[in-house]
């Protein structure tokens, strides 16, 4: 079969000929239609220049078979000469591809019976390239050629080629991994790849071969200054995707690099991901720079990390103070006021002013008197949401000579016995943040003889705390000595404090003080149930074996009864935050909760789950808690409310899970049974947090007129956190229309209230969102606080309505200012122009592409809604931080010139 068909013939013979002796190659790729009509056509159609050409290789073709070796070379050489320089549009094949076609089974035999020399490997070289878009799919040929080949310049043939031999080394790799095959040649191959990638701004195809071949370390030494941002940006993107405890290896990969290129925030960032106290403490030692230190400490204080600066990473005592001050965001309360200030919003409202019932029909306001306790403990939490962290508002703060004679305790007093206690503690979220005043403010309430107004006062000291570190640890001192009194509404004040005040500090003393409580046998069930939950809050994420087990003891000890009621519940919830998104380490406590007493169980193994995998994006543990869903329950088991809260957490973490989640989420309303219907309003609330989605808000809407009454409740408090902090026009109608709709009925209006309280949460400069530094981070103590409020509203009769209602107030510890705040190098507000937009997601994207997109220049301090992104509009300063959220250190730049 030496000699090749006639150029000039038409017929198929000439196609079909050239393949036979070698299977079946040539016959895979002709086209479906009719050969014979194709083919005349085809070369009638060809112009003078590309017949020439066609003609031109099918003479290099008869040459390379040629017996003098001379000739071979030249055919060859020009053969190859012509494919490298063949131009062709992205769309159709290279000229010379096309035309070789037929007899790229001809080459191949011919191949095979070359002697070898140096003319075999050229030829090789060229068959790698053919077969590029020849060989039968699966077949690996270029793979098989290029390893035979002259192990040349890869790029010299192209991309295309490139990408397709990566695909076909990542088939193989995992063919030769379960043959058990030495992959040596291969790996030559793929650095050849990775660094012609790298070079030529193909940085995910570079990682995504290397992920294939399970080498990323590889990847460090390819990188450069240039290519350092795109290349770690792809990795952190996509290790959302991964299964654990692959992730974690990508994020440390992303982590070394950032450092090797000394790109310190962003190491940073990456170290929080993967909560690695090392890597934190040697972003801090390897950076020289005292500004880009306190920057440092900003993005600390941000996600809520409890850190202490010693002599290693800051020398001079003085930094270190003004370090620390930072990390325990003293000056939190300062920037936020300067916010309120700057944005005209420093005026306290009413409840009144947040309901408007001037825009309401003549009916509810009417009917405004049904239960005037109930609407007054509304308007208390109204009251505190609002103006939290304004310092002033127009019922808890007003001065005593205003209130005609009347002390300002007055609007105390307008509430009933565990009402006081919530009325007490509003004083601490209007004061948040403000450690100092908010004490001094709190102190009357301590002298009450009322244990209601005590147990309240505890609770406000522990939100005043909430997030601020204070190395004198004033809620310590006050809260301690409380802890053991008789009554239980003031124990489970001073517990529930020490909870929010000390959240994520894993503090020892605490530990110590509410542990014993877990274990005595005459303690309320209420008191027990909120010890667990503040010690899963103080130690949330640190897999601490001896409050694990405590609560495991607790659980245990409880009688049937016990653990039927509402509250016993969040035993399992405290035990699940000890494990929050900590994945596998869960597994040997879930092991123990299967032997538990039937009745709470599945509830317990729901729970220990969704905590341990919150935030990761596990598709398997989606698919389990779906499944749990699916079964029909026997009387009295709760554990698919946990279960459908569980694949929300875990879901959060990305967007695309995200939308997905929602659309499974509409399935199981459709064909779940009743208490899946009244978890899954919360679900959504959790998975669109301070982040108004306009299809979550007509389902949510839809839901609020269900009839039954626990899906409409669940379904108010979700509006209300979807729309938290963001004054949502749409939401707070749709909750004006709710309260002329629900006037007669006390608990759902009371929703309601509370709803429209927190869609104005702070005025509408606050959020709930766990979520920062665009979208990557979570912060541990927000999302454990939400779980907490979600969790308890799971049954909200019992809780929320009956007399714990102060349980809202866990809210506290996933609430922060949303706004950029630009301070000079002396941490002083800097003025400077920003564009504010919607953040674009460019990873991976070629060039420059734009990372905001309809945007308004503002000058800073300004807000930023969830998907916002800013950018500075100016070249006269460079910011520390290349994500701009929260505090960000700005310092001139040394080549600016005024034009």
């Amino acid at each position: 079969m030496s000699k090749t068909p006639d150029p000039n013939s038409t017929g198929p013979s000439g196609n079909a000929g050239a393949g036979k002796p070698n299977g079946e190659e040539a016959t895979v790729k002709v086209p479906a239609k009719d050969p014979k009509k194709k083919d005349e056509k085809k070369d009638e159609d060809l112009s003078e220049e590309d017949l020439a050409l066609k003609q031109q290789l099918e003479l290099y073709v008869e040459r390379v078979q040629d017996a003098d070796p001379g000739l071979q070379k030249v055919a060859l050489e020009s053969m190859r000469q012509e494919i490298r320089t063949a131009t062709s549009s992205m769309t159709s094949v290279p000229k010379p591809l096309k035309f070789l076609r037929p007899h790229y089974g001809t080459l191949k035999g011919f191949y095979e019976k070359m002697p070898d020399s140096d003319l075999k490997i050229l030829l090789a070289d060229i068959l790698s390239v053919l077969a590029l878009t020849m060989s039968a799919e699966g077949e690996r040929e270029s793979l098989k050629y290029r390893l035979l080949g002259s192990q040349g310049d890869i790029g010299s043939w192209g991309h295309e080629y490139v990408r397709n031999l990566s695909g076909e080394i990542g088939q193989e790799y995992a063919t030769r991994q379960s043959e058990e095959a030495p992959i040596d040649d291969l790996m030559e191959l793929v650095q050849q790849i990775v660094s012609f990638n790298m070079k030529h701004n193909a940085e995910p195809d570079a990682v995504d071969l290397l992920i294939e071949v399970e080498d990323l370390d590889l990847l460090v030494e390819h990188v450069d200054s240039s290519n350092c941002k795109r290349t770690c940006s792809y990795l952190t993107s996509f290790a959302k995707y991964l299964p654990g405890p692959d992730d974690m290896l990508v994020l440390d990969i992303a982590y070394t690099i950032y450092m090797k290129f000394e790109e310190y925030p962003l190491a940073l960032v990456t170290a929080l991901a993967l909560d690695n106290m090392q890597s934190i403490k040697q972003v801090f030692t390897s950076c020289d720079d005292i500004l880009r230190k306190r920057q440092f400490c900003y993005i600390l204080a941000r996600h809520g990390q409890t850190f202490d600066v010693d002599e290693e990473m800051c020398a001079s005592d003085e930094e270190r103070e003004v370090l620390q001050e930072i990390v325990n965001k003293a000056k939190l309360s300062e920037g936020y006021l300067a916010l309120a200030r700057d944005i005209e919003v420093m005026e306290a409202k009413t409840p009144d002013d947040i309901y408007k019932p001037h825009l309401l029909d003549g009916r509810a306001s009417a009917g405004a008197s049904v239960d005037s306790a109930r609407q007054n403990l509304a308007a208390t939490f109204v009251n505190a949401f609002v103006n939290a962290g304004f310092g002033q508002d127009k019922l808890m703060t007003v001065p005593s000579e205003a209130t005609s004679g009347g002390s300002s305790t007055s609007w105390l007093f307008k509430n009933k016995e565990h009402g006081k206690a919530s009325a007490a503690a509003s004083l601490g979220m209007i004061l948040l943040w403000d450690v100092d005043s908010g004490l001094a403010q709190l102190d009357k309430y301590f002298h009450s003889t009322d244990t209601h107004v005590i147990a309240g006062a505890l609770l406000g000291v522990g939100i005043v705390n909430c997030g601020i570190k204070n190395d004198c640890d004033p809620a310590l001192a006050l809260l301690a000595e409380y802890v053991d009194k008789d009554d239980p509404s003031v124990r489970i004040g001073a517990i529930m404090g020490l909870g929010l005040a000390y959240a994520g500090a894993q503090n020892e003393q605490i530990r110590s003080i509410l542990t014993p409580i877990l274990g005595d046998n005459k303690v309320s069930l209420d008191v027990i149930a909120f010890a667990a939950i503040s010690l899963g809050l103080v130690y949330v994420g640190s897999c601490n074996e001896e409050i694990a087990q405590a609560i495991i003891f607790a659980l245990m000890e409880r009688s049937e009864s016990e653990l039927g009621e509402p509250l016993a519940r969040l035993l399992p919830l405290g035990l699940g935050l000890l494990y929050l998104g900590k994945q596998e380490s869960v597994d040997a406590t879930a092991e123990v909760s299967k032997t538990f007493h039937e009745k709470i169980r599945k509830h317990c193994d729901m729970t220990l789950l969704s905590c341990a995998y919150a935030g990761t994006g596990n598709v398997l543990k989606v698919q389990h808690f779906l499944g749990q869903c699916a079964q029909h329950l026997e009387k009295g088991e709760t554990y698919q409310g946990p279960a459908i809260l569980g694949i929300a957490m875990v879901a959060m973490s990305e967007e695309l899970g995200l939308e997905m989640t929602i659309r499974s989420l509409e399935h199981l309303l459709q064909y779940g049974e009743q208490n899946i219907r009244r978890a899954v309003p919360l679900a959504l609330g959790l998975l669109c947090i301070s982040n108004p989605k306009v299809n979550v808000m007509d389902t949510l809407s839809r839901l609020s007129h269900d009839s039954d009454t626990e899906v409409a409740m669940a379904a108010i408090i979700s509006l209300g956190l979807i729309g938290a902090g963001t004054n949502n026009a749409r939401i707070a109608g749709m909750l004006r229309n709710l309260s002329s709709y629900y006037y007669k009925e006390a608990n759902l209006l009371f929703c309601v209230r509370i709803a429209q309280g927190l869609v104005h949460l702070g005025k509408g400069l606050i959020t709930l969102s766990p979520y920062h530094s665009e979208r990557f981070l979570l912060s541990p103590t927000a999302l454990a606080g939400l779980l907490t409020m979600l969790h308890i509203c799971l049954d909200m009769k019992a809780i929320i309505l009956g007399k714990y209602h102060y349980v809202l107030y866990f809210l506290t510890l996933a609430m922060q200012p949303r706004m950029l705040m630009t301070v000079d190098e002396n941490l002083k507000p800097l003025s400077v122009p920003v564009r504010v937009g919607q953040a674009v997601d460019v990873i991976g994207q070629a060039g420059r592409p734009k990372t905001i997109t309809g945007f308004q220049t503002h000058s800073t301090p300004v807000l930023l809604a969830t998907g916002d992104r800013a950018e500075l509009a100016t070249e006269k300063y460079i910011p520390l931080s290349p994500i701009l959220e929260g505090f960000v250190i700005l310092k001139e730049n040394p080549e600016y010139r005024d034009e």
